[in-house]
């Protein structure tokens, strides 16, 4: 099943945009019930505004929450920023770090977003179990768990440490595109012959196709 997913998302990666480990990491909490495309749109002024952890640290809370608020749960968010910016500015020299039991210390760092950083900034192999990786997993008999956690330990024992990061892409971007929540494109999913839960979706490939967001991210399957 992945080998079909690395041909139908042969360009999978982070959405999120980024230039470094720190911008990477306010990214990611900000994603958090909210879409990459508004975090893109939101991150250049805060990253302007904010550029390091010190800046977090030293912000005006009104002020960061009126730049983030359209991400949603912005006070809470805001919160966790702030903290974030002392935290790495008093522990670790403003630096992010490079290791999951350190990162998951910090405030608003859960190990989702802890792999994301890891996986995506400084190339360390980990898998990202947001809403849609959990979804497809569960769909494609890879797990029966819910938690998070246990979704990790036991869909990574099936595959090579050194593909995580690339795997957490391709379902990401096969659960954004094709695989939805309510409706799954199964009828033009390059995967029907392999997935066990082909079916939940229309199968009739002219209703499928309407279900895909977008298609022409999507290479066909031969």
């Amino acid at each position: 099943m992945d080998r079909v997913l690395k041909v139908t998302y042969p360009d999978a990666h982070c959405e999120l945009d980024f230039s470094s480990p720190f911008q990477l990491l306010v990214a990611t909490i900000l994603s958090a019930q909210c879409t990459d495309k508004m975090v893109n749109q939101v991150t250049p002024a805060l990253f302007a505004r904010y550029p390091t952890a010190a800046h977090l640290a030293a912000a005006d809370r009104d002020e960061m929450e009126q730049l983030i608020k359209p991400t949603g749960f912005f006070r809470a968010k805001t919160n966790n920023l702030m903290l974030l910016g002392q935290a790495l500015t008093e522990r670790y020299d403003g630096e992010v770090p490079r290791k999951l039991a350190d990162l998951v210390t910090l405030p608003g760092v859960g190990r989702k977003t802890a792999n994301v950083v890891l996986g995506n900034a400084f190339g360390v192999p980990g898998i990202t179990v947001d809403t849609h990786f959990g979804r497809l997993s569960r769909r494609f008999g890879w797990t029966t768990e819910e938690d998070p956690v246990k979704v990790e330990h036991e869909v990574g024992s099936l595959f090579e440490k050194k593909d995580w990061t690339g795997l957490s892409h391709r379902m990401i971007w096969h659960g954004r595109r094709m695989c939805n929540a309510r409706r799954p494109a199964c009828g033009v999913c390059p995967l029907a012959k392999l997935c066990p839960s082909y079916g939940v979706g229309p199968v009739d490939p002219a209703i499928a196709t309407k279900l895909l967001k977008p298609a022409s991210q999507m290479k066909p399957v031969a």
